[in-house]
């Protein structure tokens, strides 16, 4: 069984099962050890009142054993008298027996794959061949993709397990491991007796009690033929097999534990329970032992399908069904104990028995053979793969016979899956197609994200067609992929699983340079997933310079509506997730300011580092690639250029720059695209310029900072991202921005619509239209506002006051120094809270004054300190606007040097190997590495740096624990072992570099002896898309608490010195 360890309620199915007409919520019980600051929040789309099954809530929790006085007694190794105290004395020598054969699995499905997501877990299984080395457990702990994992010994021993079967349909894998790795114990197996599970006889679920200590917990069987439990929508599902029942309180991690009888015999599998009570769900052991039977004898296990699933009905409902007198009298005289029959629930379209079978079809015999059990049932479709079956069934009390051929189940249970632009993609399972009674045919989307991220339900997507080529399985899929050109725009039309009657159409940008275009093949002699390379992408086409229109608005908008001519639309593609930020897509309006080079201004929460894929709409006609040129290390903007060549002659204008600087009550226009991306432009007045402070987030990410914040009259500006706002004459005197904030109890981000004066952009927009590269200096700093009432109070004479006055008339204040930069110079010169009262002789008052620090190499401050008037020297170091420009991927954990956010928010830099995010179902997840982390040392060697950590971690061998030792944001060390496996995770490196089609070099370490790897595979599993959409955890920092904060009218916080 399986529980999640998370606060909020990810990773949960809705769905309302039914046995009997009864509703009741069901729960796997394996036990994720998923973060619950994940980046995926997929709470925003999941109600927590409603959930019916969620790996995050517990049926109970057995955390200990009670002695007779009621104490509790520690159950981690479970000793001959805690057992004694606990159980009969007939139980005693049983349990001490089969705990010896039980061991606790963890383990990872690495990659999205059919029903389930990449996910890190742990659960329970059991030896049943201590000789050959197989462990029975759960099929959704098997995992249906790949897999990695070890069985931990009730010694504490560990082993490396990998699948060898897993059933396509019931909930039952097997597990192989190598037996002479186990050194310390006697290795002893649990037999296996399915016809030993009768209604009242004592029970005990021995397993894994949410993934840290043995329990025992005691039962009786109360029903054997309950129908499978329903787990929700869109996830693994069991059926065509009854269930056992039992009130025995399991909890979270002891999915694949044994149900075990008095003899020591195991006579049923833990799988699920009801989420609202004790009730617990086992799987009976019939077609488990006979799939061993075949495990053993190293063959294949032949499994048969009609794709029909069938429910057991009482007598009373097949009778309203139509079930004549004369079926049942017959039913009831050769089986005197019955009860009921098996009725058709659901016929699958297309399948072998669409054209005979009608949902309601009562089933008579196969073959002659009367059938009103699910085990011979299945036992005549396993024997008869590929042969014609007859079958006798009742409809509306007519007798029907027909002849159906039986289907091999293996070939509508998908065992491959292509991994293309971010994105995984898989044939339609028939785990799928049965719950939404759809043919098993066409190309699912088990990880929509990347390319092909579709607007819409996070899941659930299946491809009709790609640049108008019929897309019904994955080889076609892949033929039509091959033969389309990398960064070609192509129509995809595809439709919701859930939503047969609606078919969308979305043009993508086919994205084969960041990640690889490879086929992955499950082999059950190894464990492993082979990857098999689809080929190099054909090269893309030559743009076809093209000349458009702009749109012609109405001329009572004024001359502003001509700023439209300088504007475009701005899309950003981030194939990973670096610097904290967010999301993997962004969209927004940029401003032209110099249509000779192609010079673009935007939002940096639009651009906010330098990988990824820039694309430029004109016109809203052509789109064109752009190039980030240029990120300002404080201010909310950046620099990024297209290619005037690829524009023909559409007339594009540079927009013109007014020299005037807004003030409070200047009217202006608002020249913007609205949340409809249409095109508005109106007048309304400035209501205020005052110093801000965005509220920064609990993982470092960049905000705008020592600024001039613009707000409007207008509640229309706060629906508008991007746009700027102009003069009468149609000059630009300020952009409007989209300022990332931080993030809300909710899960959410916080963004901030707001002004910013257009004369912070030309310190490097000048450089820039000289063909210069921009080379700015910085105190590295980030100051605040402090008004006069506080400022005297912390020692500000008479005499700066009226400096102040003087030196702004319409704003009274000074600033002061809200956090200086860790390591930089003016970090031992300057002090947090000093107040700056001069520089260079001028006194500060307006941000935009701070813009002396770009061109000085030293700069003459007074600050006014502990109420003493200090004077400095404070040399400026430069800057620059490349961003972030190298990164070391390992173990799945993405790493780079400390950012400028992280610098502004730590006070200390322990290394300059920084972890910004990590992927789901990675050893990193798994082991617990959390982003904000820095990684100090590997193996005991220091990591000062990404070059030390490459040189470390080359020395590792594969599939080896290696010793991490780690400071968390809040400076606490922590020693993690972390399993590399290079299989699928194996250890890159990218360097930004001009000269490559990218902008960026990827450099990949292939260990000795390990398979080929790929920098693109790595790429692959970086890959992430919004939070609310999947699998990459950024968010790993300790929620901190912030005092003495309030907010103005624009929603900006403010510090209270008071």
């Amino acid at each position: 069984m399986e529980i999640d360890l998370t606060d909020s309620p990810s990773a949960t199915s809705v769905s309302t099962p039914t046995d009997g007409g009864n509703a009741l919520l069901h729960q796997h019980k394996r036990r994720r050890t998923d973060d619950p600051s994940s980046d995926r929040d997929e709470s925003s789309r999941t109600d927590p009142e409603n959930e019916e099954m969620t790996d995050g809530n517990l049926a109970s929790a057995i955390n200990g054993i009670s002695n007779p006085d009621g104490k509790i007694i520690p159950t981690g190794d479970v000793t001959r008298s805690a057992i004694s105290l606990h159980e009969p004395p007939q139980w005693q020598k049983v349990i001490e027996k089969a705990v010896k054969a039980i061991v606790s699995i963890r383990f990872s499905q690495v990659s999205a794959f059919d029903t389930e997501g990449p996910e890190t877990s742990e659960a329970t299984g059991f030896i049943v061949d201590a000789e050959r080395g197989y462990i029975l457990t759960n099929r959704h702990v098997a995992c249906s993709g790949p897999f990695v994992g070890e069985a931990v010994c009730h010694d504490h021993e560990e082993v490396d397990v990998f699948p060898v079967y897993r059933d396509p349909v019931h909930d039952f894998g097997i597990l192989k491991f190598d037996p002479s790795k186990i050194r310390y114990m006697d290795v002893t197996s649990i037999p296996l007796a399915p016809e030993m599970a009768k209604v009242g006889i004592d029970i005990r679920v021995v397993g894994n009690d949410a993934g840290e200590k043995l329990s025992i917990l005691s039962g009786s069987i109360s029903r054997l033929d309950r129908n499978a439990p329903e787990y929700g929508d869109l996830t693994y599902n069991d059926f065509n097999t009854f269930y056992l029942q039992a009130a025995s309180s399991t909890s979270g991690g002891s999915s694949g534990s044994p149900v075990i009888d008095i003899n020591g015999s195991a006579v049923a599998l833990q799988a699920g329970g009801s989420l609202k009570a004790a009730t617990d769900f086992f799987l009976p052991l019939d077609r488990v032992r006979r799939a061993l039977t075949y495990v053993q004898e190293d063959k294949p296990v032949p499994r048969g399908t009609i794709q029909t699933q069938f429910l057991y009905r009482p007598f009373d409902e097949t009778r309203r069904l139509g079930l004549s007198q004369q079926t049942e009298a017959l039913i009831r005289s050769k089986f005197p104990d019955e009860i009921g029959m098996l009725v058709a629930e659901t016929v699958l379209p297309k399948g072998p028995a669409c054209t005979v079978l009608e949902e309601g079809d009562i089933l008579v015999s196969i073959n002659g053979e009367l059938i009103t059990k699910f085990v011979p049932l299945e036992d005549c479709l396993d024997r008869n793969v590929g042969k014609e079956i007859e079958i006798v069934a009742e409809r509306g009390g007519e007798q029907r016979r027909f002849t159906v051929v039986v289907q091999d189940l293996h070939s509508v249970t998908p065992d491959r899956y292509v991994e293309i632009g971010g994105a995984k993609l898989n044939n339609l399972s028939y785990q799928l197609a049965r719950s939404f009674c759809v043919p098993v045919s066409g190309v699912y989307v088990s990880e929509p994200s990347g390319m092909f991220r579709f607007e819409g339900p996070d899941r659930g997507w299946l491809i009709s067609s790609i640049d108008n080529h019929p897309i019904n399985n994955l080889d076609d899929f892949i033929e039509v992929m091959q033969g389309i050109p990398d960064r070609e725009r192509i129509p995809v039309v595809y439709y919701s699983i859930a939503d047969v009657h609606t078919t969308s159409v979305a043009v993508i940008q086919v994205e084969r340079h960041w990640s690889r275009f490879r086929l992955a093949i499950r082999n059950d002699q190894t464990g492993l997933w082979d990857f098999k390379n689809l080929g190099t992408p054909l090269p893309p086409k030559s743009i076809v310079p093209s000349t458009v229109r702009f749109l012609e608005l109405d001329e009572s908008l004024g001359p502003a509506k001509e700023l439209f001519s300088s504007m475009v639309k701005v899309s950003y593609y981030m194939p990973c997730r670096i610097d904290g930020f967010p999301k993997s897509r962004k969209y927004g309006a940029g401003l032209v300011v110099d249509a000779e080079r192609g010079l673009i201004v935007v939002s940096r929460n639009i651009v906010p580092f330098a990988m990824g894929d820039l694309s430029v709409t004109i016109a809203d006609s052509i789109i064109v690639p752009g190039k980030v040129v240029y990120l300002h290390p404080t201010h909310n903007f950046a620099i990024i250029s297209y290619n005037p060549a690829d524009i023909g002659g559409t007339p594009i204008q540079s927009a013109k720059i007014s020299p005037t600087n807004l003030v409070q009550g200047h009217q202006v226009s608002l020249v913007a695209f609205n949340h409809n991306q249409r095109p508005i432009c109106l007048k309304t007045v400035v209501t205020d310029i005052t110093s801000v402070t965005i509220p920064h987030n609990a993982t470092p990410r960049f905000r705008g900072i020592n600024l001039d914040a613009i707000t409007l009259d207008t509640p229309l500006a706060q629906q508008c991202s991007s746009g700027v706002l102009a003069d009468s004459e149609g000059r630009v005197q300020g952009l409007w921005l989209s300022y990332l904030g931080e993030r809300n109890n909710s899960g959410r981000d916080n963004e901030y619509h707001l002004g910013l004066h257009i004369s912070c952009i030309m310190p490097v927009l000048l450089p820039m239209q000289k063909g210069i590269c921009p080379k700015l200096r910085s105190l590295n700093i980030e100051v605040m506002p402090v008004q006069m009432a506080q400022a005297r109070h912390m020692g500000l004479t008479d005499t700066w006051v009226k400096k102040v006055e003087e030196a702004n008339p319409a704003r009274h204040h000074i600033f002061m120094v809200r956090r200086t930069e860790t390591g930089s110079i003016s970090a031992s010169i300057l002090q947090e809270l000093d107040l700056i009262l001069s520089i260079n002789g001028k006194v500060i008052t307006r941000m935009y004054e701070l813009d002396a620090q770009y061109d000085a190499t030293e700069l003459e401050m007074v600050v006014l300190r502990k109420k003493q008037e200090v004077k400095v020297s404070v040399p400026t170091e430069p800057v620059d606007g490349s961003g972030t420009s190298r990164l070391v991927i390992w173990a799945g954990a993405m790493m780079h040097e400390p950012h400028k956010a992280v610098l502004q928010q730590s006070k200390t830099l322990p290394s300059r190997v920084y972890v910004s995010a990590r992927s789901k179902g990675s050893p990193s997840y798994m082991y617990g590495m959390v982003p904000t982390m820095w990684v100090t040392h590997i193996n005991g060697t220091p990591t000062p740096d990404l070059d030390a950590l490459l040189r470390a971690v080359k020395q590792c061998p594969d599939n080896s624990y290696v010793r991490v030792k780690t400071m968390s944001f809040d400076m606490i060390p922590t020693v993690l072992s972390i399993k590399t496996n290079m299989h699928y995770w194996p250890t890159a490196e990218m360097v930004r570099d001009d000269g490559e089609e990218s902008g960026w070099r990827k450099v990949v370490d292939t260990p000795a002896g390990s398979s080929s790897i790929t920098s693109s595979a790595v790429m692959d599993s970086m890959t992430e898309v919004d939070p609310v959409e999947t699998d990459v955890d950024q968010d790993g920092a300790s929620k901190k608490r912030r005092v003495g904060v309030e907010r103005d009218e624009a929603g900006i916080e403010k510090v209270d010195l008071e």
